[in-house]
């Protein structure tokens, strides 16, 4: 039989990987630096390539062979929690550490009224959340980093399952003394002719909100003005910049009557999108993905439209 890389090496080139520092990937390890530095000279040694640069004693480069090899890395390491983690599963329902990735235009306005519930409930899961634009989010779920992800369709999951929880729409924003205040609905072609702020390239709520207005080209938005959060958008409303298209789950925390913002629903009502759970096909805990599921369902925000329970 072959000898093989041990998990505990393929950790620590991994670890290094991440860090591309000796001293903080082996505080990360819990282990002292000379110890992991063995590891990865074994690695090295057994695999007969190089895989790491050292350009000081501490500092690192990868190696284009190497890059490949953390990523087959990590793939293992993957596995391998999954191994563990159906084991626990089978024994107990979300229970231990559970890695959620969420994106910013849903987790603000859904995880505070939902993750009570869930440590109510279970009491012995362990969660760590992390936010960030979808496509990192699905590279980190690729890499094994995250255990599943709470995203918004339509967006190209690759070979990704999905659990989809409810449907919601956009509503418009507007500055308080703008011509839609005297409109009980705003159609959607009226939308055509302002100046509709948006969040920046890699948000998904961007094409949604376009695609939901059944715009056929992009507004005479000022691309100058991109943002990076929805409380941006409603705080450039607010001081007249605009108008800008917010999910309905976002209003009650970022439109309330305060802050110079009024909220109209749209002529046409239709989904924006779908918050959906996303995981890998190869993970072993459907269970409690279905399991969160249901807890999010039932701490989901007005006017969702929920789909069906698996």
């Amino acid at each position: 039989m072959k000898t093989l890389p041990t998990l505990r090496q393929l950790r620590y080139l991994v670890s290094v990987a991440d860090h591309l520092h000796f001293g903080r990937a082996a505080e990360s390890c819990a282990v002292t630096q000379s110890t992991l530095s063995a590891g990865i000279q074994e690695l090295e040694a057994l695999l007969r390539v190089q895989l790491l640069e050292r350009r000081t004693k501490r500092q690192v480069v990868v190696t284009p062979l190497g890059e490949e090899i953390v990523a087959r890395a990590r793939r293992l390491l993957a596995d391998a929690e999954a191994l563990m983690d159906s084991a626990a599963a089978a024994a107990e329902p979300l229970s231990g550490p559970l890695r959620l990735g969420v994106i910013p235009t849903i987790g603000p306005y859904v995880l505070p009224q939902a993750l009570p519930a869930v440590r109510e409930a279970y009491p012995d899961l362990k969660l760590f959340l992390r936010e960030d634009q979808t496509a990192r989010l699905l590279d980190l779920l690729a890499e094994g980093r995250l255990d599943v992800a709470l995203l918004a369709l339509p967006y190209d999951v690759g070979e990704m399952r999905t659990l989809a929880l409810w449907d919601e729409d956009v509503v418009v924003a507007a500055p308080a003394g703008h011509a839609f205040a005297a409109l009980d609905r705003v159609p959607e072609d009226a939308l055509a002719a302002e100046e509709v702020l948006m969040l920046e390239d890699g948000h998904c709520l961007r094409e949604h909100s376009l695609q939901a207005c059944a715009l056929t080209r992009r507004p005479a938005g000022n691309e100058s003005f991109q943002a990076t959060s929805l409380n941006t958008l409603v705080q450039m409303v607010a001081n007249g910049l605009g108008v800008t298209l917010l999910p309905r789950s976002a209003v009650p925390v970022e439109a309330g009557a305060a802050r110079g913002v009024i909220v109209r629903d749209l002529t046409v009502s239709r989904p924006a999108r779908t918050v959906a759970l996303v995981w890998r096909p190869a993970a072993a805990r459907q269970r409690d993905v279905a399991l969160l599921g249901r807890l999010l369902q039932d701490h989901a925000p007005d006017g969702a439209v929920l789909h069906q329970r698996r």
